[in-house]
């Protein structure tokens, strides 16, 4: 490994590269900020990632005449670029994307990571974001990293060594960091319902985000609850700290957490800092269906756009508009589903923040299917649980409608008698 400047260090990527970046709390912004300063000189140059956070100059003008951004997951940074013709995003689930590079579908020529300073015997930590990270510096031609003494050693498998680092340059700043939004009435009262799901011994799945959170803090009465999830946010750190999350009865990494990524505030990072109960790992690991459905009474907790009255779930786009991505909702929604007393669980607030229904009779012209309506299970709002497993398309949309709105209730059932009825 050569410690070199910045711009040094970029200047190794060629026009027509195909260039990985890293995401999450582990976006490498100095690396990127450093390649999108040499735009002048390149030309098509394609990178791949997933989430990633700060500017994203790179589909930005003037930047983006050099660079085209292929993402398999849509974040706020980028979506407006993507939703227009000089960027694409790949629907994908998180648990596939490892093959894209392994499979040499999409070969990579560089990787951009931000990495742990080394150990005394010369390993880097890919830090709180493994997921896709992991299976990119293992395929990708030449690896360059931003060394950050300030990115946490993770247990698991996401360890580079620095012969394996063409270029490295070091940085001194804290990583990215989400605190937590202060939990709505609405929201807690959703928290409880899908609470009022989760048994004791049970091994959870739940995204970032007040939901949840609101879930979380209604689990402080359970026991002996395990973590098997793509990723987690700071909600866990009281009931590790208070002993209800103790993973006893998890098969897979028994009485450990198992995650690809993490985001949250500088506590949860510290929590995390070389932390053997923490077991990072890829995507292609932590998402596997058949791998998550061996724990035991798996609860997936996840979230929707809209959700039609035959269950069919929107969760990655609001119509035609890329809003998000598949992610891993479906590999965790099908694993547990298949596990012995799982629940594959739709938490959502019954309206938009405009007041609109998010239960509707078709879903938006254009919308992306995420969920078909034959994997869907339970469905949470404030108004209350449904369980949809075993329901015709009628019964379905009568329970549905229970939990809709009450202001929406009446356009529901004349939607659905003019549906099923006539």
């Amino acid at each position: 490994m050569r410690i070199t400047s910045l711009e040094e260090a970029v200047s190794i990527v060629k026009s027509g590269d195909r260039i990985f970046f890293q995401g999450a709390a582990m976006t490498p912004n100095e690396l990127i900020d450093a390649l999108c300063d040499r735009y002048k000189e390149l030309e098509d140059v394609e990178i791949i990632s997933i989430h990633t956070e700060g500017g994203a100059k790179y589909v930005q003008e003037p930047f983006s005449s050099a660079f085209t951004l292929n993402s398999c997951f849509v974040g706020g940074n980028v979506r407006k670029s993507v939703n227009t013709p000089h960027a694409g995003y790949i629907p994908i689930f998180l648990s596939e994307i490892p093959w894209l590079f392994k499979r040499n579908i999409l070969p990579l020529d560089v990787a951009f990571v931000q990495v742990s300073s080394p150990d005394k015997h010369g390993y880097c930590s890919l830090g709180v974001s493994v997921d896709v990270a992991l299976p990119a510096i293992r395929t990708a031609k030449k690896i360059v990293a931003q060394i950050n003494p300030h990115v946490p050693r993770t247990h698991g498998t996401g360890i580079i060594h620095i012969d394996q680092i063409e270029f490295a340059a070091e940085v001194n700043r804290p990583i990215h960091e989400h605190e937590q939004g202060e939990i709505s009435q609405i929201e807690q009262k959703i928290g409880f319902n899908v609470a009022s799901l989760i048994e004791d011994g049970a091994t959870l799945q739940m995204g970032i985000g007040n939901i949840p959170n609101a879930v979380l803090d209604n689990l402080k009465n359970h026991k002996r609850l395990g973590v098997h999830t793509e990723m987690f946010s700071d909600g866990v750190l009281p009931l590790i700290e208070s002993g209800v999350i103790t993973g006893e009865e998890k098969v897979i990494k028994n009485g450990k957490i198992v995650s690809c990524f993490a985001v949250g505030s500088r506590k949860l990072y510290d929590f995390i800092d070389d932390n053997p109960i923490c077991d990072f790992r890829d995507s292609g690991y932590t998402n596997d269906t058949a791998r998550i459905r061996r724990n035991p009474k798996v609860t997936a907790i996840n979230s929707a756009i809209e959700i039609d009255l035959t269950g069919q779930v929107c969760a990655d786009t609001i119509g035609s508009y890329q809003f998000s991505g598949v992610g891993g909702q479906m590999d965790f929604i099908r694993g547990a589903s298949l596990s012995e007393g799982g629940k594959p669980i739709f938490a959502i607030s019954s309206t938009t923040k405009k007041g609109g229904p998010k239960i509707v009779p078709f879903l938006k012209e254009g919308a992306g299917v995420t969920t078909t309506r034959a994997h869907v299970h339970h469905v949470a709002t404030e108004y209350g649980v449904v369980n949809l497993y075993g329901k015709n398309l009628q019964q379905r949309a009568k329970a549905l409608i229970s939990i809709a709105h009450p202001d929406h209730q009446e356009m529901l059932e004349k939607a659905a008698f003019e549906r099923f009825n006539r």
